[in-house]
């Protein structure tokens, strides 16, 4: 679950000459890396932008929106049920009506959802679970993700990591939007599933090159859609996420810090916050580094 919204790791950098997908801020005695992350990639193309090899070989600790590196995956699936279920009595299909939750049950049917699972779920949950399964039939796999792929090879190192925040705070936002809230994420996930694996590839290919003007093109529009769910996906976060980063920057230490990149830029962006409050952020440049090796590759 925690490996959902592939666009949320997508957006690229503020400007398109950056070519990067890493940012480096300065503090008094230290260095903290920002970089963009995708949460997804497929097998076969796993190996990361080669500014990620410079900012992991330069940092003692790698920070991450949950600590992936502790998370039990047990305690996720509980608290999806905890959480994301109605109560006895209740069901999507008297929330959603019977025209929306027929379309629903269509594109579940397709990905293999089972009815008897899909009619107790909120449609917050139901909106996650069939994109997590629509990414997994295209073939991406978030073991190879940038993440994973860093915990890898931090936990092979001994290297320290950390969470800017919790399961509960990072799933919570969207089990307390409003139920015509949740209904409009669900509906609009359905509208975009049919055209997952070409934007996707689109989107990749332009995260890979530092080409974010295509990448803004592609998923801005989303967003402008519908403003309350990028308020509560990312921009309250960014918020709750900025103390921390001005407290690691004051560490004696550097500092990795990776994040879906749509929390890094545009409106309300990390880098927009960052410099508000007077921090340069400037393009790591990767020219003389080889790219990260997924950990299934032959690089032990």
């Amino acid at each position: 679950m925690r490996h959902w919204f592939l666009a949320l790791g997508l957006l690229g950098s503020l400007s398109a000459q950056a070519q990067s997908p890493v940012w480096a801020l300065h503090g008094a005695h230290n260095t903290v890396y920002l970089a963009e992350s995708v949460h997804l990639l497929k097998p076969g193309d796993s190996a990361l932008p080669a500014a990620f090899t410079r900012a992991y070989d330069d940092s003692s600790q790698l920070v991450m929106e949950m600590d992936l590196a502790k998370l039990d995956t047990s305690n996720v699936s509980e608290w999806m049920m905890e959480h994301g279920r109605y109560p006895e009595g209740q069901s999507m299909q008297q929330a959603l009506g019977a025209d929306r939750f027929a379309r629903v049950v269509a594109q579940a049917t397709t990905l293999g959802l089972p009815l008897e699972q899909l009619s107790v779920l909120r449609p917050w949950v139901v909106a996650l679970t069939l994109t997590d399964l629509m990414y997994l039939k295209l073939g991406y796999d978030p073991d190879s993700g940038v993440e994973e792929q860093l915990v890898a090879r931090a936990h092979k190192d001994g290297r320290a990591t950390a969470g800017l925040e919790t399961l509960d705070e990072e799933l919570g936002q969207l089990e307390h939007m409003s139920p015509e809230d949740q209904a409009r994420f669900l509906e609009l996930t359905l509208q975009d599933l049919k055209d997952t694996g070409d934007e996707t590839d689109q989107m990749l290919s332009a995260w890979r090159s530092g080409d974010s003007r295509a990448l803004a093109a592609q998923l801005s529009d989303a967003y402008q859609e519908f403003p309350e769910l990028y308020r509560v996906l990312v921009s309250e976060r960014n918020q709750h996420w900025l103390p921390q980063i001005k407290g690691y920057l004051a560490a004696d230490h550097n500092v990795l810090i990776v994040v879906g990149a749509l929390h890094v830029v545009g409106k309300g962006g990390l880098l927009e916050l960052l410099r508000g409050a007077g921090i340069a952020c400037t393009p790591v440049l990767a020219s003389a580094a080889a790219a990260v090796q997924a950990p299934s590759s032959s690089r032990h």
